[in-house]
């Protein structure tokens, strides 16, 4: 008689293959990333899909790829002082703004604040669906450390830039310069690079087409930071453009 094989050992089998092909599939995807163009991100995939359940194919999730040597300077510079200053220094998670958020989280349990690095949001929005769990903060800082180690900075805020949301089915630096601009990215003015920056925390609720009292506080603040931080000569010395 053949005895039944615990179900929990059957189970832990399958989820460790799982991993290892998730662990496969993107550990390609950092070493491709580092040089191919990135065609669309997890989020744009999910953002898509959830349109067409919804009955809603109207809805298209548009990017388009641009080096670092065809986006403006300003654009690198407004994210980095809007939504990472200590990026050129830190290893993928910066630790004094985690330390920071978790003291205001627990005093403050409706209003939660992250802490995430564009390093980190870069790794998310490429490779993780959206929605807040342990397995998948898991999942984002193990590869936050993958592309940390084998991309450049350069190439992280390449990326980041290229795949960020501005808005509805807006995605990447470019699309934005054109839809909200109507210019290319090259030729985003200092001003207009804070304003995309401004509306990055939550792109469906601010409008870049429609700034509120609050954007346009939060996009003054940021061109305060700009200059704070040393404006193009903070690229040009930290080589991130």
């Amino acid at each position: 008689m053949r005895l039944k094989r615990p179900r929990s050992g059957w189970v832990r089998r399958i989820v460790i293959r799982v991993l290892v092909v998730m662990a496969v599939f993107w550990g390609g995807g950092i070493a491709l990333f580092s040089f191919l163009p990135v065609p669309f991100s997890a989020v744009m995939i999910e953002r898509q899909l959830g349109s067409w359940l919804r009955g809603d194919f109207s809805y298209i999730a548009h990017s388009d790829w641009v080096s670092m040597d065809e986006i403006s300077p300003w654009m690198g510079l407004a994210v980095i002082a809007a939504e990472d200053q200590k990026f050129p220094d830190h290893w993928g998670f910066d630790v004094g703004a985690i330390e920071k958020a978790l003291a205001h989280n627990e005093r403050n349990e409706s209003r939660i604040r992250g802490a995430s690095t564009l390093s980190q949001q870069t790794a998310k929005n490429l490779f993780l669906w959206d929605g807040r769990s342990w397995m998948r903060k898991g999942f984002e800082a193990g590869l936050t450390l993958g592309i940390e180690t084998v991309w450049s900075k350069k190439r992280i805020l390449t990326v980041y830039l290229n795949i960020a949301e501005f808005g509805e089915g807006v995605f990447g630096v470019e699309a934005a310069a054109q839809r909200y601009f109507h210019k290319p990215a090259s030729r985003l003015s200092a001003s207009e690079a804070a304003l995309l920056a401004a509306v990055l925390p939550n792109p469906i609720r601010f409008k870049a087409s429609a700034p509120s009292g609050y954007v346009r506080n939060r996009q003054a603040w940021i061109l305060r930071q700009m200059r704070q931080l040393g404006g193009e000569g903070f690229m040009q010395a930290n080589k991130l453009h």
